[in-house]
């Protein structure tokens, strides 16, 4: 009110009393008699004694504000004992966090001195405000439910960054990270608490001692015999880790949990409490009845009928009670005990029709009577209590507290006017509004309420075994407790939609864009605050604390999604030429005109400002969008500027770009051009994103190949553009890991069920070996109840059917998008990163998260969408428009994935022909500057199936052993693609550069890859002889396990062209096959040599079986060499294995006793060396035959008796060469080759290797021009005839 006085000259509005004409004038509108029956109706004595009405005395308007002030006197007993200085208490009466001097380590401290964040190791603070004697009593809201000690410490107690309250003498304090209480020791105590719980400290100063709450129910006595007397008073006090938060409650606010006999540290208002109660009480009369002047009597009405009809009697009323009444609604705790009370009263006692109507009541009369600093400062008060109650309100089977805080926040913000103040200035800026979309996940499903709703369990009963999958027949009990488990998901489901159903609500209120009477719709300032909300999350230099929990976005996402295409599909109902939400996309010309800010995110062609400069030609002509010079300059200088420290997130301003429009529905003259103002997200208006005449909004800059009629109104485009940053900001990282819980039955079930095993093969006579499995038993069973429920509340939350159709939906958006960017041709570079990061993640979620309750194959259109995926991958992960090689290795992480599973690799086969060619091309360019390792993964996945013993799934020497995880790509079953293979095949054959080049690579990387292995393998031995204890870095053995992968799927990659393409090494036609057949040799043959040798370095290391060399084993290299030999030797034309053998033979390498090791036929011993061990067993290949068949091994055996024939004929036919005729590079072949015009010579092997990658010469490093055959007796012969 703008007059607080005694008097009654009101200045509100048009309500004025001003003079005694006026008064009489306004007192005649009704008769005295009923004036006087409807004010004492009203103003009714606190005792509601209704005193007679002839001994009453008469009620006006000149004589109402005497008996309101005698209606609102508090007893003078009752304000003296508000007032008096409570004994046992020091410090000032508001009770707030010491953050000037009572504090240890870094620590962030809310603007009301009641909410604290851990910024540093271990950081304590405590309160400004101590007792020494009586019963008190704290809250604290738990937010993040990580590592801190909460309780009481005494002013002499010394904290540091390791030791925190309870860690001192006469501190003490409970811990429900680790369920522990602490005073210098520490024992087991109380439970573990959770976010979104309230622990309550009390401390008994009469007996001394200190005791604990958790949402109201006592842990117990927690410490006895307290130090007390002369200088001994306690503080509350809290000790905390980084990042961990909470807020306090001191008694500021009403305890959620009050203790009789114990009093808040910060004494209520007690006298506020009793005038405003008393208020309310008058204005809830002023809803109940209303005055019928015709018949002269009052009329008790519903509050909900009740109506603001201008009435003077009634508007006097009211601003006589709003007089008294808005001072008090300024107050926190009034706010909360008085005004919250009635309202969820109001919202709990009828249908939320009537509620909405009657709280739409309360809120025109709040603004119409109180100033609007006063409504204002209510509402924030309003909405802050109301957001803590619904995050801290414990889970309970009805969720009936969530449905009334949620019904109650429906009906605020379905009024008009609260709602734009609300959005405008608290839900984003001072609330993290998101709450209002979480729902809280209950650790403790005893206390939730879950048993009821689901007193039978269930659980999976699998049995994964390599190569098989034991199926085993349901029986009827099993069947019985499965259904009647899955109907109690289907109970507790209803209950959580119901809770959703009301979220949503909330964000179609947030997005209505019909409300413009009083300015800006609250869709518009809701993208305004959402793009904020986007920035703080998403910028890594933004305040840490202020990030949006994970949890709490999955919950926003999927309501903001249900919004969303509500809104969607209700304008394309209006609007028939529009699309359906099933078909939105985001247009490319949101990513490239400036008009959405993206901060600092990638672009996929590296920074905006560099694809400003680089394209601004392509924009000009492609997109009728000219860049204003004066940006180009200041993007220059910004860039040159390094050095200069950015700006927190928070006070930077989203802007978007400065450009120019040529709009290409009619030819412009150079002065028609618009210059389009660069403006800050906060200046923007709904013209600006809506667009009008001759102005696209948002969607400015359209390029040819986008439709001309718009998909849906502009601003939910920027609402799906954000639902897309979202998921890549956090949602993704928290489905993943909510799947640990589903992870953790399963463990829990295969535990159980072996304990079961156990107890079925246990002695009888062994009593004390059944009675600990029987108590194992029930552990494990306990805990499998427990999880089961907790899994059935996941599931419904969120992985249940309608969140995967969300996630699908996310996923076909990105992929419409990234296809319709594509067709924009350069342009597609400004496209962020996360778009394609969304499409590839949300695939995974779909594939790995939602399985096994939900299969992705149930989706509508679900081939179709793995097809259009497939595409995206085939054709981006080697674009030269992306230039990030984050983005890039993932683009291929993601297609090695997809060949790993026979639905997505068949979506890869289903893509247009030119396509897969054009991948496969991709595939086999040479590996040099990209992720080759990655490439060479993707071709042996289409290889694998068919080669050489190579149909196994995992290794044979790992079958006994559980994998981490069954469901990686490496651990799939072989799903080869001979269509794939064909084109490789055709594609090899096709000219004469492709398959030298990308064996050359392919031949470069096996023997580094192999080379590095060997050189590990000799460290890893000599450090595992030393006599002192030493550990080997786990880094260093699972890079050396690696490079051991990489070498064997290089030999299978081999392997694979050999047998597509056999000419490329045994055609010597060709000018390369004869250098690439020796190079093939020489490495083959190293690689034989280096594994087969008896008692040598990988024997030695693959006996040490050490954690992280899993893998490194004979049998995976030998039959990857063995597939390649068995192709060269025994598969080839006879000219083909003739020439092969001669090479393989010709090596100087070559030893015939490795061929003879695949066979098990071991190395006779050296002369003076002693003989193996008997039991000592040797490697065969004919002991594997489970993975290698008959014919195989007759084909192996071919192959020995083949080379040890061709040796013994070499050998016999071979003479001596001099030591100068040899080759000077390898000293291994004789000398075939001059180079010219230096005419140094070396073999033919050794020079067309080194000219596949260099042209110098090896000895002068002249350019080499030609390189000629050299043959010494044709030369000696030569030179005589010359002489």
């Amino acid at each position: 009110m703008a007059s607080k006085e005694g008097g009654m000259a009101f200045s509100r509005k048009s309500y004025k009393l001003t003079s005694d004409a006026e008064r009489s004038r306004v007192t005649g509108i009704v008769h005295e008699k009923l004036l006087s029956d409807y004010l004492h109706r009203v103003f009714a004595s606190p005792d509601h004694r209704p005193a007679a009405a002839t001994s009453r005395k008469p009620l006006n308007f000149q004589n109402l504000p005497e008996h309101l002030d005698q209606l609102l006197h508090v007893d003078d007993k009752e304000e003296e004992e508000s007032q008096e200085q409570v004994e046992g208490r020091l410090g000032p009466s508001t009770v707030v966090l010491d953050h000037t001097g009572g504090f240890e380590g870094l620590l962030l401290v809310d603007d009301d001195l009641l909410g604290v964040i851990g910024h540093s190791n271990f950081g304590t603070i405590r309160s400004t405000t101590c007792v020494y004697k009586g019963k008190w009593i704290y809250e604290v809201l738990i937010s993040s439910q990580g590592l801190m000690q909460i309780g009481w410490c005494t002013i002499n107690c010394r904290f540091n960054q390791e030791e925190g309250v309870g860690d001192t003498h006469n501190s003490y304090a409970y811990d429900g990270n680790r369920v522990r209480k602490w005073n210098v020791t520490t024992t087991n105590y109380g439970k573990a608490w959770a976010a979104g719980d309230i622990v309550s400290c009390l401390i008994d100063l009469d007996e001394g001692t200190l005791s604990f709450s958790l949402n109201g129910v006592s842990l117990g006595t927690a410490f006895e015999n307290l130090s007390r007397g002369l200088g001994m008073a306690y503080f509350p006090a809290i000790s905390l880790s980084f990042k961990e938060s909470v807020a306090f409650n001191f008694g500021s606010r009403p305890l959620r949990y009050p203790v009789a006999g114990y009093r808040p540290l910060q004494d209520p208002p007690s006298t506020s409490l009793v005038r405003a109660q008393r208020l309310l009480g008058c204005f809830r009369a002023v809803l109940s009845v209303e005055l019928d002047p015709v018949e002269g009597r009052l009329v008790e009405k519903e509050s909900s009928e009740w109506q603001l009809q201008g009435q003077p009697t009634v508007l006097l009323t009211l601003a006589h009670i709003f007089h008294h009444f808005a001072p008090l609604l300024c107050e926190v705790y009034v706010v909360e005990a008085v005004l919250m009370s009635f309202l969820l009263g109001v919202v709990e006692a009828g249908p939320p029709k009537q509620a909405q109507t009657v709280v739409h009541h309360v809120l025109d009369l709040l603004w119409l009577f109180m100033e609007d600093y006063e409504v204002q400062d209510c509402l924030k008060q309003l909405m802050m209590s109301l957001l803590r109650l619904y995050r801290f309100s414990p889970i309970v089977p009805d969720l009936s507290l969530q449905i009334h805080y949620l019904r109650l926040t429906i009906a605020i913000l379905s009024h008009e006017k609260s709602r734009k103040f609300l959005l405008s200035n608290v839900l984003f800026d001072v609330l993290r509004s998101v709450v209002f979309f979480y729902i809280k996940s209950p650790l403790r499903v005893e206390e939730a309420g879950l048993q009821e709703l689901i007193p039978t369990t269930w659980w999976p009963h699998r049995s994964p075994r390599e190569g098989k999958e034991e199926v085993r027949e349901e029986t009827s009990e099993e069947r019985l407790r499965r259904r009647a488990y899955e109907r109690g998901c289907q109970r507790l489901k209803k209950r959580i939609e119901v809770v959703e159903e009301l979220q949503v609500q909330i964000l179609k209120l947030l997005l209505n864009n019909k409300d413009n009477n009083g300015g800006e719709a609250s869709r518009y300032i809701f993208l305004t605050k959402f793009r904020k909300f986007l920035q703080e999350n998403a910028s890594g230099r933004g305040n840490t604390p202020m990030l949006c929990p994970p949890e709490y976005m999955v919950c926003f996402l999927h309501r903001l999604i249900s919004a969303l295409r509500f809104y969607w599909d209700e304008y394309k109902a209006s609007k028939p030429r529009t699309s359906f939400s099933e078909e939105a996309y985001v247009p490319p010309q949101i990513f490239y005109n400036g008009k959405v800010d993206y901060f600092d995110l990638q672009r996929l062609g590296g920074l905006l400002s560099h694809l400003r400069k680089t394209l601004k030609d392509d924009l000009a002509s492609k997109a009728n969008i000219l860049i204003d010079p004066l940006e180009l300059q200041a993007t220059t200088m910004d860039d040159l500027d390094e050095d200069e420290e950015p700006a927190p997130a928070a006070a930077q301003v989203p802007r978007t770009a400065a450009v120019s429009l040529m709009t290409p529905r009619r030819p412009l003259s150079a002065s028609e051009k618009v210059k389009v103002r660069t403006l800050s997200a906060e200046q923007r208006t709904r013209e600006d994103i809506e667009g009008s005449q001759w102005n696209e909004g948002l969607l400015v800059g359209r390029p040819p190949e986008e439709p001309e009629h718009p998909l849906t109104e502009n601003s939910l485009l920027e609402v799906l553009d954000g639902v897309v940053m979202m998921y890549n900001l956090s949602v993704h990282q928290q489905l993943g890991k909510m799947v640990g819980v589903s992870d953790d039955v399963n463990e829990y079930a295969m535990a159980l069920r072996d304990t079961e095993d156990k107890l079925r093969r246990c002695p009888k006579r062994r009593k004390d070996i059944l009675a600990e499995l029987s108590k194992s038993q029930k552990v494990f069973s306990e805990k499998l109840d427990h999880l089961s429920r907790r899994l059935a509340w996941v599931h419904a939350a969120v992985y249940s059917q309608e969140k995967m159709q969300d996630i699908y939906w996310l996923l076909r958006v990105c992929l419409r998008t990234i296809e319709h960017g594509d067709r924009t041709g350069s342009l597609f570079a400004f496209m962020p990163e996360f778009y394609l990061s969304v499409a590839i993640n949300s695939y995974s979620a779909l594939k790995n998260y939602f399985s096994p309750v939900h299969s992705m194959e149930e989706l509508p259109g679900y081939e179709e969408t793995l097809t259009r995926l497939a595409a995206i991958l085939a054709k981006h992960f080697a674009d030269t428009r992306i230039v990030g090689t984050d983005i890039r290795d993932s683009l291929m992480q993601a297609l090695a994935s997809y060949v790993c599973y026979p639905n997505s690799l068949r979506a890869v086969e289903r893509i247009p022909e030119e396509q897969r060619i054009a991948m496969v091309r991709n595939l086999l360019a040479p590996y040099e500057q990209r992720p080759w390792a990655q490439t060479n993964w993707i071709l042996v996945r289409l290889w694998r199936g068919c080669g050489f013993g190579y149909r196994y799934t995992r290794l044979p020497h790992l079958l006994k052993t559980k994998p981490e995880d069954a469901s990686l790509p490496s651990l799939q079953k072989p799903c080869p693609s001979t269509l794939l293979q064909q084109h490789m095949a055709d594609l090899l054959r096709e000219g004469p550069d492709v398959a030298p080049s990308f064996l050359n690579s392919v031949l470069n990387q096996l023997n580094w890859a192999f080379s590095e292995f060997i050189g590990m393998i000799q460290e890893i031995q000599q450090a595992a002889e030393r006599l002192e204890r030493n550990f080997v870095d786990s880094r260093q053995l699972k890079v050396c396990a690696t490079c051991f992968d990489l070498s064997v799927s290089l030999l299978r990659v081999l392997e694979m062209t050999i047998t597509l393409v056999p000419e490329i090494f045994l055609d010597w036609a060709r000018p390369t096959s004869e250098m690439l057949l020796r190079r093939l040799a020489q490495l083959l043959n190293q690689v034989l040599n280096r594994v087969t040798a008896e008692r040598n370095l990988f024997d030695r290391v693959v006996t040490l079986r050490l954690p992280g060399l899993e893998s490194v084993d004979h049998y995976p290299i030998l039959v990857a060499v063995t597939g390649i030999l068995v192709r060269l030797l025994v598969h080839g034309p006879a000219s083909g294995t003739e020439r092969a053998t001669s090479v393989l033979l010709a090596d100087p390498c070559f030893q015939l006793r490795s061929i003879s090791y695949l066979l098990g036929q071991p190395e006779p011993p050296a002369p003076g060396t002693a003989l193996p061990a008997p039991d000592r067993k040797h490697f065969s290949l004919q002991s594997y035959t489970d993975y290698i068949n008959v014919e195989e091994l007759a084909q192996v055996e071919q192959m020995l008796a083949h080379l040890t024939s061709a040796s013994a004929q070499v050998a016999a036919a071979s003479l001596p060469t001099s030591e100068e005729d040899l080759c000077p590079i390898c000293y291994a072949h004789p000398i075939s080759a001059v180079f010219q015009p230096c005419g140094h010579k070396s073999c033919k092997a050794c020079i067309d290797q080194h000219l596949m990658n260099n042209k110098d010469c090896f000895f002068c490093k002249a350019t080499i021009v030609s390189v000629e055959d050299w043959d010494k007796a044709a030369h000696a012969s030569a030179t005589s005839s010359a002489a």
